[in-house]
């Protein structure tokens, strides 16, 4: 790969749809990675490769074709324990997204392991689908969850985790990287303070997983979830890291094909992990897919990754500061220099769905309203907000644009309130 700068033009020419013109004949402008990436061609032929050449079932055949996918499809494992640096491809679980993940981790996990008045600590920043399946559980085995706030700087504040960690508390989940906030949560500091009162910690890792490198040994967690569409994957594809000793204890969420042992009339035993966990024809070109997207981003360099977007993340912050009465949410990248690269803001009196529709008018596309993230909006007292988040295909040229549309719109709807 070459020099850091370069790398827009590197790789923008491995994404079909970034090279695509709208209705209007203007190049897209795509500024919306953080919901989901776009699909690089190494991917997109992967995948036309599974379903043009071995198409089959995996594990259950034991023909030619079967034995091909099979072997790609368990690789794919190979390749995601690799990557977040697991002990072993057993403690990998093939999920439809990180939400299935977490859910998986609520069933199995918190209603066998949580009882009556234990707690489960979250923070306010949390993503819906790490917030409502720990709701659900609280309800049924009658648990406590509470909530993190945010110091002024938009951070996690640590002072009011330590507060609110007690003997009590059972499992601490959080997300690793915001997806409004942007800023990076101090996992490893966390997860020591949360293992000298009992706890297992969660981290939800999709925002990260794209943009730097994770060690799940390193951080002493217990659970992580991921998802491919995050991490220039398909869509369909996620999933759950634990430790093996924890999976071995804890009981399957689904029941069927594949993650059986035997089956007799009244009872069944279960098949051995990974497939204890699961059930029913997985998602086999999505994994293969997702696997060939870890290759294509770790041929980039995920080091590389982060210092680029680093470096775009500080050049976007300069440009939205020049903006007159706008409201950005969540640090600096002077405060947190790990930050995502996104930023997440809102202009009073002009609602961020009218700025995100003339936006993608002129070809930008960016995201607006709550993120998934209601209660942090509630927390901070707004309704919704506008989030441009970016990646490594992402160029100063298109920020600058940006910015210019961005001013232009904001005047616009000044004018027409």
């Amino acid at each position: 790969m070459e020099t850091i700068q370069n790398f827009p033009e590197i790789t923008k020419k491995d994404f079909p749809l970034l090279n695509n013109n709208t209705k209007s004949n203007e190049q897209i402008i795509y500024l919306d990675h953080a919901a989901t990436t776009q699909k690089p061609i190494q991917v997109l032929k992967k995948i036309d490769e599974y379903y043009k050449n071995f198409n089959a079932n995996v594990h259950r055949g034991a023909h030619q074709l079967s034995a091909k996918a099979t072997e790609e499809f368990e690789n794919a494992r190979y390749s995601i324990s690799k990557y977040i640096k697991a002990k072993s491809t057993k403690e990998i679980i093939f999920t439809r997204n990180a939400t299935e993940a977490i859910n998986l981790v609520a069933r199995s996990w918190g209603e066998y392991s949580l009882k009556e008045n234990d707690e489960i600590l979250l923070s306010i920043m949390e993503h819906h689908s790490n917030i409502v399946p720990w709701q659900m559980v609280a309800a049924k085995n009658k648990c406590k969850l509470k909530f993190i706030g945010i110091d002024k700087n938009g951070k996690l504040d640590i002072d009011d985790f330590k507060s609110k960690l007690t003997s009590r508390t059972k499992l601490v989940s959080l997300v690793h990287v915001s997806n409004t906030l942007g800023c990076c949560n101090p996992i490893k500091e966390i997860t020591q303070l949360a293992k000298q009162k009992g706890s297992l910690v969660l981290i939800d890792a999709c925002q990260s997983l794209a943009h730097q490198k994770l060690d799940v040994m390193n951080l002493n967690i217990d659970f992580l979830a991921g998802s491919g569409h995050k991490l220039c994957g398909p869509t369909g594809i996620g999933f759950l890291w634990s430790r093996k000793e924890i999976l071995e204890q804890i009981p399957p969420l689904f029941g069927g094909g594949e993650m059986i042992q035997d089956v007799f009339e009244e009872t069944s035993t279960w098949a051995e992990l990974p497939h204890k966990f699961e059930a029913g024809t997985p998602a086999i070109a999505e994994a293969i897919g997702l696997a060939e997207a870890i290759n294509y981003i770790n041929n980039i360099g995920l080091n590389e990754i982060h210092e680029y977007e680093k470096t775009i993340t500080k050049y976007l912050f300069e440009k939205l500061n020049q903006i007159e009465n706008i409201e950005i949410i969540g640090p600096s990248p002077e405060i947190d220099p790990d930050r995502a690269s996104l930023a997440t803001f809102y202009i009073k009196n002009i609602h961020s769905n009218d700025i995100a529709e003339i936006l993608d008018s002129k070809g930008i596309c960016i995201r607006s309203g709550h993120h998934c993230c209601q209660p942090l909006h509630r927390y901070i007292g707004i309704k919704s907000t506008a989030r441009i988040s970016m990646n490594f295909t992402t160029n100063k040229e298109e920020i600058d644009m940006f910015i210019e549309q961005l001013k232009d719109t904001i005047d616009f709807l000044k004018i027409n309130s």
